[in-house]
């Protein structure tokens, strides 16, 4: 996302926003969420500096209304982003292809994630029914053996669990992840966590 918005494109951005009508802060900060599909928003402490900084330069203005400050484009603002039109078209088509990378992105590690939650959902109900499944696997898809006649399952589930934990981890820290493909990974582990809730009630 840094390189979309570098060189003053988020600015440009904010003003192309503002250019369909007053809005708050909040109100930009969701727009830009859902035009990357909630894949990525900004910080108030991105937005609110870029939106004061245009204040002084005289691009935008602001009253305050129900305790928020609604911003509005001034002329000087209109008259830069008609003057940058083309840069606003580029923008658009940066876009477009960012989005397209980090819903391919979210899609592979939710998919990777998914599978590493099946087996460990596996695992767990053959630790709990305390039974010899054959079909457990290492992390990454590797057949694992059995654990052999009166091994301790518990220790079996610690060591798994730890191996899921480095699976997860290695899979997050090899890659440059926006806050948005965060989030996202979060969820997806929040929703792994209450699915291995609702099989051991």
């Amino acid at each position: 996302m840094t390189a979309v918005f570098s060189h003053g494109r988020l600015r440009l951005y904010l003003l192309k926003l503002l250019a369909d009508g007053p809005k708050h802060g909040y109100e930009l900060i969701r727009l830009l969420e859902q035009r990357f599909l909630g894949l990525y928003a900004p910080s108030a402490g991105t937005i609110y500096p870029r939106l004061q900084r245009m204040e002084v330069e005289g691009l935008v203005t602001h009253t305050a209304a129900g305790g928020r400050k609604v911003y509005e484009i001034t002329d000087a603002g209109q008259a830069e982003l008609a003057q940058r039109s083309g840069e606003v078209a580029d923008l658009e088509s940066d876009i477009r292809a960012s989005v397209e990378d980090l819903a391919s992105l979210a899609g592979e590690i939710q998919t990777e994630v998914r599978g590493s939650v099946r087996d460990l959902k596996r695992e767990l109900r053959a630790a709990t029914r305390e039974t010899r499944f054959s079909g457990w696997v290492n992390p990454g898809g590797a057949p694992r053996k059995p654990p052999p006649p009166g091994a301790d399952l518990d220790a079996e589930f610690d060591r798994r669990l730890t191996d899921f934990t480095a699976e997860v981890r290695a899979l997050v820290r090899g890659r440059q992840l926006t806050d948005g493909q965060m989030r996202t990974l979060l969820r997806t582990l929040d929703g792994a966590l209450d699915g291995l809730r609702r099989l051991l009630r």
